[in-house]
């Protein structure tokens, strides 16, 4: 018999029905909204510094249960590249946009729509022309990274007559030009001083192209005796022409980077003479960090946050602070090379340098 009270208990049953029904239905895409979704885009893929930043973005990513995804330019200076993995990343619906930008001022465009969608962009390593048309920029002070090799350079040449080759990348690259700027201040010369016999922004930041710029200005001026790089693989390639025009010992290279191979163990040899290391590992880290914080409770960075650069060398001077290669080592973004630390702690000792309180004590004391 259908009664009142059986009546009442139908009732239940379906509002209850209903509401875990529509409870699913709520619930179900939320769970598939919380993950959120990071895009990494680089200037290229190869260059370990690049290479290094993608590891250290994953990482973050995987420990706070965010997605990544990255893209890069073929070389350095791709824009086109880059602007199409803006559409798309924007497109697949990332929250937040870390970008390595390759041309400063053409890729503003593509980031103004990003942001208008409601994408957070932020910078890293490399500030956009203008800054502001990031959210944020967590990066070097890349002035900073030229001025510290500058100084080095000056102090080591103490008067001496120079002849200068400067390596850069192509016009317009932001951090190029500051890397440039800052090092021509701490030699203490402008752009146009006559002790600049050749300027190159033909490299792209690369080894072989290094190489190629490098014996250029050889045949322009083989007197050259003091070269500026715009990162350590430009430098390994130049050093490549600088002894196979048998000039290795006449050559003083400075850099930029910080890697572990080539650049700290180049340190660590003699072939580049100081290099002003950065922390790829360290921007990238920030910036997963602050996409995820960005798309959880709506907090978005601002303004420039700086990630620090120590200068490197064997061979300290009076004057100018510095870190030996044992600090480098174990900073250094990249994989060391066999023995690279143990390398690394007997040209410290050679040079008097005091090693990190971190260094390994069971590496082979210096004779």
């Amino acid at each position: 018999m259908f009664t009142h009270f059986t009546m009442k208990r139908l009732l239940l049953t379906v509002t209850l029905l209903v509401f875990a029904f529509a409870s699913f239905a709520t619930q179900t895409p939320l769970k598939a909204q919380s993950e959120i979704t990071v895009g990494l885009i680089t200037k290229t893929e190869t260059n370990p510094f690049f290479v290094k930043m993608r590891e250290g973005a994953q990482a973050v990513a995987d420990k706070l249960g965010a997605k990544l995804v990255t893209a890069a330019g073929k070389f350095d200076g791709d824009n086109d590249s880059q602007v199409t993995a803006i559409e798309n990343m924007v497109t697949a619906g990332v929250k937040g946009i870390l970008l390595v930008p390759s041309q400063t001022k053409a890729i503003v465009p593509a980031i103004k729509k990003a942001r208008e969608a409601g994408v957070l962009v932020i910078a890293l390593d490399t500030p956009t022309d203008p800054e502001d048309a990031t959210d944020a920029l967590f990066a070097t002070d890349n002035f900073k990274a030229g001025l510290l090799i500058g100084q080095y350079a000056k102090a080591a040449f103490a008067g001496k007559p120079v002849k200068i080759a400067t390596l850069n990348l192509q016009t317009g690259i932001t951090v190029s030009q500051l890397r440039h700027d800052g090092f021509l201040e701490g030699f203490g010369i402008k752009s146009d001083d006559p002790s600049i016999v050749c300027e190159d922004g033909t490299t792209e930041g690369n080894q072989s192209k290094g190489q190629t710029a490098m014996e250029n200005c050889l045949s322009k001026d083989p007197d050259i005796n003091l070269v500026y790089t715009i990162n350590e693989p430009t430098a390994a390639g130049a050093y490549t022409a600088i002894e196979k025009a048998g000039k290795a010992n006449d050559v003083m290279i400075v850099s930029v980077d910080g890697g572990c191979s080539p650049g700290v163990e180049y340190v660590i040899s003699g072939k580049i003479a100081a290099t002003s290391q950065q922390y790829p590992l360290k921007m990238a880290a920030m910036g997963v960090e602050a996409v995820v914080k960005y798309a959880t409770d709506g907090t978005k960075p601002s303004g420039y946050t700086d990630t620090g650069v120590t200068l490197l060398t064997v061979k300290p001077l009076p004057g100018v602070e510095s870190q030996g290669s044992v600090f480098g080592v174990q900073n250094c973004w990249g994989t060391p090379t066999d023995g690279e630390l143990d390398a690394a702690m007997k040209a410290d000792a050679a040079a008097g340098i005091m090693s990190p309180s971190e260094a390994t004590p069971e590496a082979t004391p210096a004779n």
